[in-house]
């Protein structure tokens, strides 16, 4: 569950639009939301979203056949609210640092993807 730290507003909002990668003739078709992202992200990875993350909305979306084959996330975050607190600290940058770590360690994700940004938020 995302963090509640949203009273002095969200930032940094983004939607990512993640696809499977390879041949989408060999793409999982995903019956919800909870099995595309435990098909895609280490519980790790899930982790830290949902620690670092205030905003944090998944959806299925459907291939160019209509099948759930992608996974879209919108999520924004808040911040701790201490103006002496670093940068690094607040949850941007904990996000950011945390999600870097596993990257280096192929810890982000279990399966090939491919992330694409979008404008059309989920909220």
């Amino acid at each position: 569950m995302p963090n509640s730290d949203n009273t002095y507003g969200t930032f940094n909002k983004q939607t990512k639009i993640i696809s499977q990668g390879g041949d989408s003739a060999g793409w999982t078709t995903f019956a919800d939301v909870n099995e595309a992202k435990a098909f895609i992200f280490t519980n790790d990875a899930l982790t830290v979203m949902d620690e670092c993350c205030t905003i944090l909305e998944w959806a299925l979306t459907a291939d160019d056949d209509g099948k759930n084959t992608k996974l879209k996330t919108t999520f924004a975050f808040g911040t701790k609210g201490n103006s002496d607190i670093a940068e690094a600290d607040d949850w941007a940058g904990q996000y950011n640092s945390r999600k870097s770590a596993l990257i280096d360690s192929n810890e982000w994700t279990k399966a090939n993807c491919t992330f694409a940004s979008s404008d059309d938020h989920l909220v």
